[in-house]
């Protein structure tokens, strides 16, 4: 069987599958990447690309209902999700090209000393690999492409093995728009073939979106190389309720905060850390709202909560949730697993001696914890190995700044979920991370920042 083939979740069936690339291939696609760095990156303006990168937006605008409908295929998510994805992904090429200039821009440095001036001029490093997940597949791919193509490095995109189809077609996209064979090339490759495309010296960087062991691989592969990564890893996000004046438009937020992409969002609130005087009446309400949403047909645009992405997410997660409820938590809200359909799920009485208390649930699956005080709540909010994003829901401002600066985690979102944009930086510190996707800094990861010092 390939590692690359379209399983469509919500049937099971087997819609077609890819062939691996051969090593002669992948050697002939790294070689592709870093002719055209060389050639048309250096001989191209920050503008000619910027246009570009326009016409990529265009492109998926266009293209709307074909890609979101591959991503349904691939991974189940619902078709409003799916359009609401390609229409961000859009965004974030149309925020690069349009700021391209800007972030290019040389940077004047103010001398303490000696005559003259002096400058940073930013400019590409050369072919980057971006290995990326299968829950955003066309926003995963922009976040990272976009700046990068803008500054001028090259691309080789290892997909992951369920997504084949929306990578090809991400492909076509790249070659539609005017970009030269080269710029922007996907490989089917193997994760043995990534370590020596990871290795080989004209490759100069490397982005992972994924799994902490995923992560902690390409780390080791790329430190032995001495090369750059970023990595956006897990997240187990918390959800801060310390007072509200509406608490039916938080319990809102907060189930679609954890509903988002049937559940399969890194930086989904998972953890709800509730104040003690709301916690009973902010259960109560959670529990009903949660445990409406079933899980349906993801063609559906009614469609909330579809199919997790394979049978092994979901019986991985039935693993965690089976173990979690043995080692003493309970099911507020639940119900039986059918299928890759899981249901949308609440556990209470998770304490740190239970596995759950750790992990990472990347399903439909929600924690409610009871917080005695703004203190417990930080406590609670940072007990865990990452930190990715968190929500913060509170009446007093002072307050909400005061907990989000104590908050360890990349990003802070305060009475708001789904606020994300592509001016915005996104990741994460402790093990859901390193480095910034996304904004100005997005832009900056991968360059060199060149000192030219005038006298």
């Amino acid at each position: 069987m390939s590692d690359y083939a379209v399983i469509n979740p919500a049937t099971g069936e087997t819609v077609k599958t890819y062939p691996l690339i051969t090593d002669e291939q992948l050697d002939a696609a790294v070689a592709s990447a870093d002719a055209a760095h060389r050639d048309w990156s250096r001989q191209s303006t920050v503008e000619e690309r910027a246009a570009l990168i326009r016409r990529v937006s265009e492109l998926h605008t266009e293209r709307r209902e074909e890609l979101a409908a591959i991503i349904v295929r691939e991974m189940g998510k619902p078709i409003e999700q799916a359009l609401g994805e390609v229409d961000f992904s859009a965004d974030i090429y149309a925020y690069y090209a349009d700021n391209a200039v800007e972030l290019m821009k040389d940077e004047p440095i103010t001398l303490l000393a000696g005559e003259g001036s002096a400058l940073i001029r930013r400019s590409s490093l050369g072919v980057l690999l971006g290995i990326m997940p299968w829950n955003f597949p066309y926003y995963q791919v922009a976040r990272f492409a976009a700046p990068n193509l803008i500054v001028g490095n090259t691309i080789l995109l290892k997909h992951a093995g369920q997504c084949p189809e929306s990578a090809a077609a991400i492909e076509q996209i790249f070659l539609d728009a005017g970009f030269p064979v080269g710029a922007y090339v996907n490989i089917y490759a193997s994760n043995e073939q990534i370590a020596t495309v990871i290795a080989d010296p004209r490759v100069h960087g490397i982005s992972l979106t994924g799994s902490e062991r995923a992560g902690a691989a390409v780390a080791e592969v790329a430190g032995r190389n001495l090369k750059k990564v970023v990595l956006e890893l897990g997240g187990s996000d918390p959800f801060i309720l310390l007072s509200t004046d509406d608490l039916d438009a938080t319990v809102e937020a907060a189930v679609a905060a954890r509903l988002d992409n049937n559940g399969q969002a890194c930086n989904a609130a998972k953890r709800f850390i509730v104040a003690d005087d709301l916690y009973d009446s902010f259960l109560e309400k959670f529990n009903a709202a949660i445990g409406a949403v079933t899980p349906s047909d993801p063609t559906s645009p009614d469609t909330v909560l579809g199919p997790l992405s394979s049978e092994l997410a979901a019986e991985r997660l039935q693993d965690q949730l089976d173990r979690a409820v043995a080692q003493g938590a309970t099911v507020a809200v639940g119900g039986e697993r059918n299928g890759t359909y899981f249901p949308s799920t609440v556990l209470t009485d998770v304490t740190p001696d239970n596995d759950a208390y750790h992990e990472e649930f990347f399903g439909p699956v929600a924690s409610v914890f009871r917080a005695t005080s703004e203190d417990d709540a930080i406590r609670l909010a940072n007990d865990t190995p990452f930190g990715l994003g968190s929500y913060v829901f509170t009446t007093d401002a002072e307050q909400a700044i005061r907990v989000a600066d104590r908050i360890e985690a990349g990003m802070v979102f305060i009475n708001l979920v789904g606020a994300d944009g592509a001016e915005l930086p996104f990741g994460g510190v402790k093990r859901s991370g390193s480095g910034r996707e996304l904004g100005r800094f997005g832009a900056d990861e991968f360059v060199n920042k060149k000192m030219i010092r005038i006298g």
